[in-house]
């Protein structure tokens, strides 16, 4: 796997604003620097996720069940560009047309390996067809299942260990957009549209 640990991130403000720029590395050094990501979702028409079990040499949280795709833009990409490119080097698959649902703001610290996770995640979804071609890299995942998003809610609820910690707030977004939590954004929002809020460059 080729290491993204030097790549830049933008750092963000609670509120979405950008505030500068760190490598991966650097942000999630503990206690963390809040930084601007992204989760995707992908949607199969009986309305079940893609997760993935992320492989075994992820400097966080390796070996957890999370969402279908996770990254981070680089400074000045938009969140569509961002999420379609980590979903080809991920999955082997897209591009897939995005629609951003909420925003999840989470700190989470790795007891495994020390890393923080603090980030300000936007949630995409993008609804994908039954036969969607897969042809995941066995560096950054190890398996994957599809799973109706109710069930994996009380999954977490009964056994949050096999899961990574945010999962279950990105299922919460995609179950219910733009719900009050997130006043800044409302919901559908077209994910090459993040121009229009505040703080996106």
């Amino acid at each position: 796997m080729k290491s993204r640990e030097g790549h830049l991130v933008e750092l963000v403000d609670d509120g979405g604003r950008a505030l500068g720029e760190a490598t991966v590395a650097a942000a999630h050094q503990a206690p963390g620097r809040l930084h601007r990501a992204f989760s995707v979702l992908l949607v199969d028409p009986q309305g079940r996720v893609l997760l993935q079990q992320r492989a075994g040499v992820k400097s966080r949280f390796p070996r957890r069940w999370a969402n279908s795709c996770c990254g981070h833009p680089r400074p000045g990409e938009s969140l569509a560009e961002a999420a379609n490119r980590r979903l080809g080097e991920e999955l082997g698959t897209g591009p897939v047309t995005l629609t951003e649902v909420g925003v999840h703001l989470y700190h989470a610290e790795d007891p495994a390996t020390g890393r923080v996770e603090y980030e300000y995640d936007h949630v995409l979804r993008a609804d994908v067809p039954a036969d969607l071609a897969l042809l995941p890299d066995p560096d950054e995942v190890s398996a994957l299942r599809w799973v109706d998003p109710l069930r994996l809610l009380a999954e977490i609820d009964a056994d949050p260990c096999p899961y990574a910690p945010w999962l279950g707030g990105v299922v919460n977004r995609l179950l219910r957009p733009g719900h009050p939590a997130d006043p800044t954004l409302p919901s559908g929002v077209p994910a090459d549209d993040a121009g229009e809020r505040p703080g996106d460059r």
